[in-house]
């Protein structure tokens, strides 16, 4: 089979009328089920699709980005003090600032205290239970609960000390994050709302497909939490033993350039055929 051809073949399989896009190691060793998780759900979004709950079943492990049901909370590093908020936002950054506490009825004064990457996933995080998303009901800890209660494997990407390691790491102490989440208030509640009814929609056409996501981040950041870890969860994955594994992982990590799904299907075309 000439390499064109195989490309080909992988596109066939990865069609985005699939119910769960699966793409399967040319070798034969692997199987991927790749599953667009959303990280907040609504009540209606419970319990999962019996699908998806017997793909589960049927797979060697459940991956995930980090295992959110465990329990120990990750350290916070002490890092120099941040200079106040107000005096590294411009007036107009701090009205959009004030009107996104107003609108989620918190504190701007008492907020800006915060590191700023804190403060963008405060504000993120009320956002989305203000459109009444809830972390019990999205679809990775639904899958992560169902793994373990039925003592199935489960294989984490990241730590979630990994996960606040990169957030504290961010320059001008995520600064940018912030400016991200107040640059695209409006449009990320457009998308969240998009993906629930994406999701919800899968039971009267459960082969719709992934609908057009839109990029939320600047350059660096989408370097930062996309490119980047897209990158190195391909390496991990490609690196697991033989075997079935379904894989949840935010939906924005299968969409746009060097999603996991073309960073995973390219890595197949180098292998020998």
């Amino acid at each position: 089979m000439t390499k064109p051809h195989f490309l080909a073949k992988i596109r066939q399989w990865l069609r985005p009328n699939r119910e769960w896009l699966s793409l399967t190691c040319s070798s034969g060793e692997r199987e991927f089920i790749l599953v667009g998780s959303i990280h907040m759900g609504v009540p209606a979004m419970a319990p999962l699709p019996g699908g998806l709950r017997k793909a589960l079943s049927q797979c060697h492990a459940l991956v995930v980005e980090a295992d959110i049901t465990y329990t120990q909370a990750p350290k916070v590093e002490s890092s120099t003090q941040a200079p106040p908020l107000q005096q590294v936002l411009t007036s107009e950054q701090w009205q959009m600032f004030d009107a996104a506490c107003q609108e989620c009825h918190l504190d701007a004064q008492m907020l800006a205290q915060f590191p700023a990457w804190q403060i963008g996933l405060t504000l993120q995080q009320k956002q989305a239970y203000l459109l009444g998303l809830r972390p019990e009901f999205g679809i990775d800890h639904q899958l992560l609960t169902l793994a373990h209660d039925a003592n199935q494997q489960v294989i984490a990407l990241e730590s979630q000390q990994q996960q606040l390691d990169l957030l504290t790491t961010l320059p001008d102490h995520g600064l940018n994050l912030l400016l991200d989440s107040l640059t695209h208030w409006r449009s990320n509640a457009r998308q969240l709302q998009k993906m629930i009814d994406w999701w919800l929609s899968k039971s009267q056409q459960p082969y719709s497909s992934l609908p057009e996501l839109s990029r939320s981040f600047g350059n660096d950041l989408q370097h930062t939490f996309i490119t980047q870890r897209n990158k190195q969860w391909a390496r991990h994955l490609l690196a697991l033993p033989a075997g079935r594994y379904l894989v949840a992982v935010g939906a924005l990590h299968l969409s746009g350039p060097e999603n996991l799904i073309d960073l995973l299907t390219s890595s197949y075309a180098r292998e020998p055929l």
